[in-house]
C-alpha cells in the first residue's frame, strides 16, 4: 500500500494571504502546506480521501491521473471545494467516480454541485455518483474501508482506516469505542492544528495523547497550521514515531 499525503495544511492552507510570519515567509517547502488531502493505492486501487480546493495542483504535482473513489470526512468547502476538477480524470477513465460518505455529506454534495446531478445535464460537467455510508464497514472495489466516527467540535465526521492504515483530519473527539478501530496500525495520520486548545481542532498535545493511547507504528500530523512554527526547528522535538507531514510525501506500508 502506498500513501501519499497531498496536502497537510488547514483550511487557509500556509502560507496564509497576507500573513509574514516566519512559517509564512519560509522558504523551506516543507514549510508550504495545500489543503488537507491524501491518495491512497492499495492493489491498483486509487483511493482520494477528500477533494479540497487544491486538488488540481496536488493531482499535476504528484502526476496522478487515475481515481477509483472519493472518500469524504465531512462536506466542509476545505474537504470539498475541489471536486469538478476530477473532470479530467473522468474523461480519462471514461468513467463516473463513485463518492463516499456519510448521508448527509452526500446531501450537501448533490446540493453544491447541482449541475453535476441534473436530469439533463451540461455534457462537460463532472461524472459523479454519490454512495451514502453509514459507520459500517464497505468494500470499494474488494478493498474494505472501515469508516471511524469522530466529532469535529459538534459536527459528526468521518476517519477512515483501510487495512493498517487510518487517516483522521479535522477531529476534536474520539470516544472510546471508535479509538479501538485504531489499534494495531503501521500508520496513523492524524490532525494537529496548533499548541493551543482549539474548540473543533486536535491541538497537538492532544493528537499525541491519541498517538501514546492507539500506539501505530509510526503517525504523521496534518492539517497543520502556521502556529506549529517550523519544520525544521519543530520536527526533532517530536516522539521517535511521530512527524509532522509533508506535503507530497509518500509513505509506503508493506503487506504483511
Amino acid at each position: 500500500m502506498q500513501v501519499r499525503l497531498l496536502g497537510t495544511g488547514t483550511s487557509q492552507g500556509v502560507p496564509i494571504i497576507g500573513c509574514r510570519c516566519p512559517v509564512c515567509t519560509s522558504d523551506d517547502p516543507r514549510d508550504h502546506r495545500l489543503r488537507t488531502s491524501a491518495l491512497v493505492i492499495v492493489d491498483g486501487v486509487h483511493i482520494l480521501i477528500d477533494a479540497g480546493p487544491d486538488l488540481r495542483q496536488q493531482m499535476l504535482r504528484c502526476g496522478n491521473t487515475r481515481l477509483d473513489a472519493l472518500l469524504l470526512t465531512h462536506e466542509h468547502k476545505d474537504h470539498t471545494g475541489g471536486i469538478d476538477d476530477v473532470r479530467p480524470i473522468n474523461f480519462l477513465m471514461k468513467q463516473t467516480l463513485n463518492i463516499y460518505g456519510q448521508p448527509r455529506v452526500m446531501r450537501a454534495i448533490q446540493h453544491d454541485y447541482a449541475y453535476a446531478f441534473a436530469e439533463h445535464k451540461y455534457p462537460g460537467a463532472p461524472a459523479l455518483a454519490v454512495n451514502p455510508v453509514q459507520p459500517e464497514p464497505f468494500t470499494v472495489k474488494g478493498i474494505t474501508i472501515t469508516p471511524i466516527r469522530v466529532r469535529h467540535m459538534t459536527l459528526p465526521i468521518f476517519g477512515y482506516r483501510i487495512r493498517d492504515f487510518a487517516y483522521i483530519t479535522d477531529g476534536s473527539f474520539i470516544s472510546d469505542t471508535e479509538k479501538k478501530k485504531l489499534l494495531g496500525l503501521k500508520i496513523l495520520v492524524i490532525n494537529a492544528l496548533r499548541r493551543e486548545e482549539h474548540y473543533s481542532h486536535f491541538n497537538l498535545a492532544q493528537a499525541l495523547a491519541i498517538i501514546q493511547e492507539v500506539k501505530p507504528e509510526r503517525a504523521f500530523l496534518t492539517h497543520v497550521s502556521h502556529h506549529i512554527g517550523k519544520y525544521a526547528d519543530e520536527s526533532p522535538l517530536l516522539p521517535k514515531n511521530v512527524d509532522y507531514g509533508i506535503d507530497n510525501e509518500v509513505i509506503e506500508i508493506a503487506d504483511d
